[in-house]
């Protein structure tokens, strides 16, 4: 019974954390395919500012994933050591996230 609960929660852990990937990966490929296209009509200075908060969104809302996958990771090893891990990584990816959203909405 335990073993399934573990392996479900390790399931979920990688399913966020790749779902996190995903968007990033996405919002990047977008944000490349925009720019391009923009460039080719020669519009591209007009909108390389929506293309930049498009693309911040999306890594915000990717590393918001990653933050889930680490919590729900450290459910499974809760140590002291673990616990530390996740504190510093969550507070990097929190402060990351938090810059970049001021900079979205600056911009």
């Amino acid at each position: 019974m335990i073993e399934s609960i573990d392996w479900i929660i390790s399931f979920f852990s990688y399913l966020f954390a790749v779902i996190g990937s995903v968007i990033i990966i996405y919002g990047g490929l977008r944000a490349v395919i925009t720019f391009f296209y923009r460039e080719s009509t020669r519009t591209a200075e007009k909108y390389y500012k929506f293309i930049r908060i498009d693309f911040t969104s999306k890594i915000v809302l990717g590393l918001e994933f990653y933050i889930a996958a680490d919590l729900i990771t450290t459910i499974l090893n809760p140590g002291f050591n673990e616990i530390i891990i996740l504190g510093i990584t969550v507070t990097i990816r929190t402060l990351i996230g938090y810059f970049l959203d001021k900079e979205t909405k600056e911009l």
